[in-house]
């Protein structure tokens, strides 16, 4: 369904028994990702939470009206928040989702019943240890163009997008198939603008390090041990900044453990909650 959220359309979808604890799961790739993966990863937790997925605004089929900040995308959690009626829920996020749910997490710290984050970073150091992983990857032959275009937020249209993500898609699973990425490819809607603000507005400017200390929720760090994007570091420095936080690495994953590890995934997370919400207390 299409939501107006801050004066801007978003494609919303929600699982679950309305008197279930909310949790909102926010997709990453802003301008290639949308809320079939986390409808997908997240869709079977609804036999215990009202889940709530949606399209990013201007990603997916959600309207495209700027900016494109992270302080728009979390008052766009806010809002949604309060459209579902939840006086508290928990918050999820992987990958540049991941870095919006911490964000979140940092102005409303009072709103989060848990925070569960997947294969992310908090701040922009990442894009070093990446462009290493890339260079050193065996898998393919990268044209290094489409490469730095698509890392710097520099692309040109969205036919150009969708050919540098089919470049640099081959480098996130922890096993390669050809087959897979063409799917990912086909599957995927193109909003080269949203990418382009994120990657040249946003990230040259994110480090939110020295607020970590500001989350007080119970918070789950997960990441797959052979993460080429968001590397396993980055999420040991967020699990070492954040008061109390748990660290679970997936040793059979690339960035994806949610979906190359899913019923560990699923279990991992549903132990965390459970013991959490039950209990008030970290993992």
């Amino acid at each position: 369904m299409l939501v107006e959220i801050n004066r801007n359309r978003l494609n919303v979808e929600v699982m679950g028994a309305d008197d279930a604890p909310l949790m909102i799961v926010h997709h990453g790739a802003p301008g290639l990702g949308s809320l079939a993966e986390p409808q997908a990863s997240f869709g079977p937790m609804s036999d215990t939470y009202r889940v709530l997925v949606f399209d990013a605004r201007g990603s997916g089929r959600s309207e495209g009206n700027g900016p494109f900040t992270h302080e728009q995308w979390a008052a766009d959690v806010e809002a949604l928040r309060q459209w579902a009626g939840a006086e508290r829920f928990v918050m999820s996020g992987g990958s540049y989702g991941g870095f919006i749910s911490m964000e979140y997490a940092i102005r409303h710290p009072e709103r989060l019943l848990a925070l569960v984050l997947r294969d992310t970073s908090a701040n922009n150091a990442n894009d070093a240890m990446a462009r290493k992983n890339a260079l050193a990857n065996a898998r393919v032959q990268l044209d290094m163009d489409r490469f730095e275009r698509i890392m710097n937020g520099q692309v040109h249209d969205d036919e150009d997008l969708r050919a540098c993500w089919a470049e640099i898609l081959p480098l996130y699973d922890h096993v390669y198939d050809p087959a897979v990425v063409q799917r990912k490819v086909d599957a995927t809607t193109y909003r080269y603008q949203t990418h382009n603000w994120a990657f040249t507005e946003n990230m040259p400017r994110y480090d939110i390090t020295a607020e970590l200390g500001r989350i007080t929720c119970p918070t789950l760090v997960t990441v797959g041990r052979d993460d080429w994007i968001t590397p396993v570091a980055c999420s040991e420095l967020i699990t070492s900044l954040v008061p109390g936080a748990r660290l679970e690495v997936f040793e059979q994953s690339g960035h994806s453990p949610q979906v190359e590890q899913a019923e560990d995934f699923q279990r991992v997370v549903r132990a965390f909650l459970s013991q959490n919400l039950a209990t008030g207390t970290r993992g």
